[in-house]
C-alpha cells in the first residue's frame, strides 16, 4: 500500500457465542474519540468491546469497553500535533501534548515512536506489554499491518480482515 492509498478506518470487534466478529465503523469516527467509545459501548462483547483505529500510515488507537471500564492505547504520542483523535487520546488519558525538544530528550531517533495508554489492554487475551511495545514502535509498518498482527495474535484475524475488506471495498 502506497500513501496515496492509505485510508483512515475504524472497526469495531466483539465477541458472542464464544465466536469473534468485527465490523467497519464510520470513517468520521476516525477523529472522535467519544464518538468512538459511544459506538463500543454499543455493541455487547462477552470479553469487552475493542475498537481498532487507523489514521493513514501515521498512528493506530485501541480502545477497549469492558462494562464501565475503557482502556486506550495511542501508538505514537507525537501525532497529537497534528490529529485531533490522538490530541483528544492523550486529553482522556489526561496525558499534556509534548513539545518537539520534550520528545527528542526521550527519543534518540527520528524514526521512534512513544507508545501511550494501557499497555496491557489485551493482556488477559494474550498479548502482553512488551509485544504491544515492539509492534507499536516498528515504524517500518503501516498501521493497518500493526493492527493485523495484533488481530492475528488475539485470535479475531479472519472476521477483522474481512473488516477490513468491507473498507477498502
Amino acid at each position: 500500500m502506497t500513501d496515496e492509498d492509505a485510508l483512515d478506518f475504524a472497526i469495531v470487534v466483539y465477541r458472542e457465542d464464544e465466536c469473534w466478529d468485527a465490523e467497519p465503523l464510520p470513517v468520521a469516527l476516525t477523529s472522535d474519540l467519544h464518538g468512538l467509545i459511544h459506538a463500543l459501548r454499543q455493541q455487547p462483547s462477552e470479553s469487552g468491546t475493542i475498537g481498532l483505529t487507523a489514521v493513514g500510515d501515521d498512528f493506530f488507537v485501541a480502545l477497549r469497553v469492558l462494562g464501565e471500564r475503557v482502556d486506550v492505547f495511542l501508538s505514537d504520542i507525537a501525532a497529537s500535533w497534528h490529529y485531533p483523535l490522538a490530541q483528544q487520546v492523550l486529553d482522556y488519558l489526561d496525558v499534556p501534548v509534548p513539545d518537539e525538544d520534550e520528545l527528542d530528550e526521550i527519543l534518540p531517533g527520528e524514526e521512534d515512536v512513544l507508545p501511550v495508554g494501557d499497555l496491557s489492554i489485551f493482556v488477559d487475551l494474550g498479548l502482553d506489554e512488551m509485544e504491544l511495545a515492539i509492534l507499536s514502535a516498528d515504524v517500518t509498518l503501516p498501521p493497518e499491518d500493526v493492527l493485523s498482527s495484533i488481530a492475528a495474535r488475539l485470535g479475531f484475524s479472519e472476521p477483522f480482515e474481512r473488516a477490513i475488506d468491507s473498507v477498502y471495498g
